[in-house]
């Protein structure tokens, strides 16, 4: 195939009126075969089993059963379509909760009918539509095209033909072409005409099957929306509109730390209602080998578990994954390369903080694990900035992964008594040593009760903290 053709994936979603949707699907494929040679078009169409009880869309009808189809069989498809049609007007009343969840673009309905009736018919004042009786009651047509057009509907009488010619005995959803359902649709024709209507657009799906056997009929015309809607799918870009951000967390590497990161999140974000703040998917898998044993040679390899978690939150949507373990970012880079979005690296994140906001400092200690302090991963971020590093003594190192992992540690549930004494012993010494900022590179020692004077002398980082401002940031950029 040439360099230059570029192929469009387009998935039709079958089951939500047999006919409808074959037809649709036809028009595609026909649409698709006016496109020129450097495009190319790959079709599927989806269709599973869909028991929707009776099926009739009255007033009463409950909508529930088919929207949960229609959000099954997107899921399946968005990794191998760019677009999708969904060729349901029932469907598009509820088609905007679903869109979001998706990662394919869905095509809206509504949309290629206005960008056709625009375009074709702009004088046009008054539209008459042929509809179910459910999708009229939630007046979509009317909130869709706005207060420029007159939407008219069929008379109460006229609304019950059109529902017996859909799904009537002798209608068009049990095999019947001609007879007793196109003279019920000629009927409701003929009453929007009355009404003085200038064109009908057909709010059902099965009525566009039989538009030959209608227009030469009715003397104003009527539009093919099966076709208008192929066509416009196959003119769009691939591209998704821009989705809601959502963040993915690689949780449980410690699972307090990962719910001191969520608490932060929370806390740093803007709002004034729940959906003001961020759309977070997490997996809590505390199951992920310790990356400081593995680092010190004693324990097994997380970076499978860690990238096939991070997978797992990629396929979940997320735009963007946060990992709040100082010593899981030794792993990072290696795990990175297997992604297609970005893991936001809480130690780089954590130097920009002390370069903007403490451009006076020179000397920065660390607090971490051993593993951390021996993967230089914080070194090598702090010296390439020109800054000098500073980590505890032996003895000093030891008593840090005591307030970490001991017996009265903070993995233990402790955050106060033996670990904090710990913890406060080892800033002391790096004060001493000349730290002007301290690094509380493990997620844990955060959570540790720190006397409040001990800040006086000494500027203390919280990464957690600074990772959840950067995940904000970047969330309502």
């Amino acid at each position: 195939m040439n360099e230059m053709t570029k192929t469009l994936r387009v998935g039709v979603i079958g089951g939500l009126g047999s006919l409808g949707s074959a037809d649709v699907l036809l028009k595609t494929v026909r649409a698709s075969q006016n496109l020129g040679s450097n495009d190319a078009i790959d079709i599927s169409f989806d269709q599973k089993h869909f028991d929707d009880g009776s099926g009739v869309a009255d007033e009463r009808y409950n909508p529930l059963h088919r929207k949960f189809y229609v959000y099954n069989l997107l899921k399946e498809m968005q990794e191998k379509v760019d677009v999708a049609l969904v060729p349901c007007f029932l469907s598009h009343t509820f088609i905007s909760e679903i869109i979001p969840e998706v990662q394919c673009k869905v095509v809206n309905m509504f949309d290629a009918l206005l960008e056709f009736q625009k375009s074709n018919f702009p004088n046009v004042k008054k539209i008459g539509v042929l509809t179910s009786s459910y999708v009229r009651k939630t007046k979509i047509f009317d909130n869709q095209y706005g207060h420029n057009l007159e939407i008219v509907y069929p008379d109460q009488l006229s609304q019950e033909h059109l529902m017996e010619a859909i799904y009537g005995r002798d209608g068009i959803k049990n095999g019947h072409h001609s007879g007793l359902c196109i003279e019920q649709l000629l009927e409701c024709c003929d009453n929007l005409i009355s009404q003085g209507v200038e064109l009908i657009i057909p709010g059902l799906t099965e009525i566009p099957v039989l538009l030959s056997s209608l227009q030469s009929l009715v003397p104003v015309p009527i539009l093919d929306s099966n076709s208008i809607y192929a066509e416009y799918a196959l003119g769009l870009s691939s591209t998704k509109e821009q989705a809601d951000f959502k963040l993915g967390v690689l949780g449980g590497v410690g699972p307090a730390a990962t719910v001191d990161f969520m608490r932060k999140i929370v806390q740093l974000t803007k709002a004034e209602r729940d959906q003001d703040h961020i759309k977070i998917v997490v997996e809590q898998n505390p199951q992920i080998p310790d990356r400081t044993a593995n680092i010190l040679g004693k324990g097994k390899d997380p970076s499978i578990s860690m990238l096939a978690t991070c997978l797992r939150l990629q396929a979940d949507g997320a735009h963007a994954i946060a990992i709040p373990c100082n010593t899981a970012h030794a792993f990072v880079e290696q795990i990175q390369r297997h992604l297609n979005i970005p893991i936001i690296n809480m130690l780089a994140a954590v130097v920009d903080h002390i370069n903007q906001a403490e451009q006076s400092i020179k000397n920065v200690g660390i607090l971490a694990t051993s593993g951390t302090i021996k993967s230089r991963v914080y070194h090598d971020q702090i010296i390439k900035s020109g800054k000098h590093v500073l980590v505890p003594s032996a003895q000093h190192q030891n008593n840090v992964m005591e307030a970490i992992y001991g017996q009265n540690g903070v993995k233990a549930g402790f955050i106060s008594g033996e670990c904090s004494e710990l913890l406060k012993g080892a800033i002391l010494h790096l004060i001493e040593k000349g730290a002007e900022a301290i690094i509380l590179g493990c997620t844990e020692l955060p959570l540790i009760e720190l006397p409040v004077k001990i800040s006086e002398n000494v500027i203390l980082l919280d990464p957690t903290e600074i990772l959840a401002r950067r995940c904000v940031e970047l969330a309502q950029a």
